[in-house]
């Protein structure tokens, strides 16, 4: 096991990872920007390093930095939490290059899987379903009008790297199309450093089922079970829960089945996620693997009983997986919502600044993971997530009234944030029925 950890990321990963080391006897060291200066989590850390300014491409985007930060900590390992420079193939390598163990798969499974295009071909040989759509990368508007001529309209363009939800555009006819595929192209490139885009088919109304898979280094493969995201906007998740209600049986089986046999098939190890559309007739389709830990898995966490960070940090010191797939139930019903500094009534406009006044509920069956507290000053430079409230109950019914309660015990004050819509979804017939869609946010308001 190792003995020391460098976490390379800020806020509430951060804080979860060291909590995860701290049990497993691990010292860790974290790093900074100059907008997180003094916050209170950096003191839970056994070193913490400044790595530049606030702009993320100048600190925690700075690879560089971090492995001097590493070396100067003598870490054994980086643990890159999700976002920055989790799914960067090259970072890993360089660690590896650096003699620091990476807390991810490796490099050549993360240039495989992160690849979107790749992917879907990896799929396609391992009987994994796939939404019809391009072969390959679009190469001209030509080449994207033949596809969405043969595939039938309306189709999705999407960025073959990167994800959250940028380089991705809908187009109802050949007009938009046009118009939208240069648009796409260029949010890619900007985003990700690459234009390639490929076209798809739209499915209509699907909801969003994602499988947590764990693999360790000595080719066993196992899945957690699935976790539903259809509340969402802009395809940025906001409520996630497991298990994915409504699912039948047989198919809760076949899309674990599914993810298994992809990431075996791209030499992946340690923790990562494969997600799947799912249309009215329960015909389920591959999108992409997240080749990371999730903002959500703490959900699965809930209903298996398992610790992902830690079980992260045990494969990438080599160890077994401790269990076999037979070992894996779920108990109860875990539902998360994000708490983001966001306006919603001002199109989800993020709304950084000093939380003056904080309240977090508690009781039975109540999980806050957070780094935020009264006094801390949200910083406009990052992700807007200040926190997630996850409720663990016997069932989705208990889930969905413990939630309640706990949303209006919540109090923060000073900014805006997500909890008003979060309380309108979740009493929503549609969410209580578990009939919506991925749009169900955006067309309700």
């Amino acid at each position: 096991m190792f003995q020391r950890i460098l976490i390379a990321n800020r806020g509430e990963i951060a804080l979860r990872v060291m909590r995860a080391c701290k049990e497993l006897g691990i010292e860790t060291v974290a790093v900074f920007s100059e907008a997180d200066r003094g916050a209170h989590y950096l003191s839970l850390a056994n070193e913490a390093y400044c790595i530049g300014p606030a702009q993320s491409t100048e600190s925690y985007l700075k690879i560089d930095r971090i492995i001097s930060a590493a070396e100067l900590g003598n870490v054994q390992a980086i643990h890159p939490g999700y976002g920055f420079l989790a799914e960067n193939a090259h970072f890993a390598e360089v660690c590896r290059d650096s003699k620091i163990e990476f807390v991810g798969p490796p490099h050549e499974a993360m240039n495989l899987l992160g690849d979107k295009v790749a992917a879907k071909k990896l799929a396609k040989e391992n009987k994994v379903p796939l939404v019809p759509g391009s072969e390959g990368l679009i190469e001209s508007e030509e080449d994207a009008i033949r596809v969405a001529a043969d595939i039938g309209y309306p189709v999705l363009i999407k960025a073959t790297a990167g994800g959250g939800g940028k380089g991705i555009r809908p187009a109802m006819n050949e007009v938009s199309l046009r118009a939208e595929l240069k648009n796409a192209s260029a949010e890619a490139e900007k985003a990700f450093k690459n234009a390639g885009v490929y076209i798809e088919r739209y499915v209509d109304r699907p909801r969003h089922v994602e499988v947590q898979i764990l693999a360790d280094q000595h080719g066993n493969v196992v899945h957690l079970w699935e976790r539903d995201c259809t509340m969402q906007r802009k395809h940025q998740k906001l409520i996630e829960e497991s298990p994915a209600p409504n699912l039948p049986k047989d198919v809760r089986e076949e899309i674990c089945k599914a993810a298994v046999r992809l990431v075996k098939a791209a030499g992946y190890t340690n923790a990562g996620t494969c997600e799947f559309l799912v249309d009215a007739d329960f015909n389920f389709y591959f999108i992409e693997v997240n080749a990371r830990i999730q903002v959500e898995h703490p959900v699965t966490e809930e209903v298996t009983g398992v610790d992902l960070i830690k079980e992260q940090i045990r494969v990438a010191a080599g160890e077994k997986l401790a269990f076999k797939q037979k070992d894996i139930t779920t108990t109860g019903h875990a539902i998360e919502v994000r708490i983001n500094a966001e306006d919603p009534d001002e199109g989800f406009r993020g709304c950084p600044g000093t939380i003056t006044r904080l309240r977090i509920p508690g009781g039975a069956g109540v999980r806050w993971d957070s780094h935020v507290h009264e006094g801390y000053r949200v910083p406009p430079n990052y992700d807007s997530m200040i926190g997630k409230l996850i409720v663990h109950r016997a069932n989705r019914t208990e889930a969905i009234t413990t939630l309640r309660r706990a949303l209006s015990e919540f109090v923060v004050e000073g900014i805006k944030t997500t909890i008003p819509i979060l309380q309108k979804i979740i009493n929503h017939p549609t969410f209580i029925d578990a009939t919506g869609d991925t749009k169900f946010v955006e067309r309700t308001w």
